[in-house]
């Protein structure tokens, strides 16, 4: 039987433990190996806007399909109230994205072309809707 130590003799020339990552480094071929078991799969990363705003209206609507599979099949009412909130999560964060983009472009235009007004009425009809 191998004591601790040997343990870590065995491992320390192929991989170092980074505590802070919970990774294991040092192997060429697989960098990222997850502390409970298998690789890591790299996240989808949206190069512009209009690519995450896509992203997130393909993420509500997996969540909508779940919800109406959920019904069909007669699913525990919590869970599919919890489910319909992941939806609603969804929208909003799509929501607020395009808000953002709104604002950082078509309202900063139209700021810059002397047209203020115009663009804070626009603005704030949109709140006024969420708000009732």
């Amino acid at each position: 039987m191998l004591s601790n130590s040997s343990y870590g003799s065995i491992f320390r020339g192929l991989a170092r433990i980074d505590s802070k990552k919970f990774l294991l480094t040092g192997f060429k071929r697989c960098p990222m190996i997850s502390p409970w078991g298998g690789y890591q799969k790299t996240m989808y990363r949206p190069k512009n806007t209009e690519e995450r705003i896509i992203h997130r209206l393909k993420i509500a609507l997996g969540h909508l399909k779940k919800v109406t599979s959920m019904m069909e099949n007669n699913a525990y009412c919590i869970d599919v109230l919890h489910q319909s909130a992941a939806v609603q999560k969804a929208l909003k964060e799509t929501d607020n994205l395009i808000l953002e983009n709104h604002l950082k472009t078509c309202v900063a235009d139209s700021i810059a072309n002397g047209n203020k007004d115009v663009a804070i009425s626009e603005v704030m009809e949109v709140f006024k809707r969420k708000s009732s």
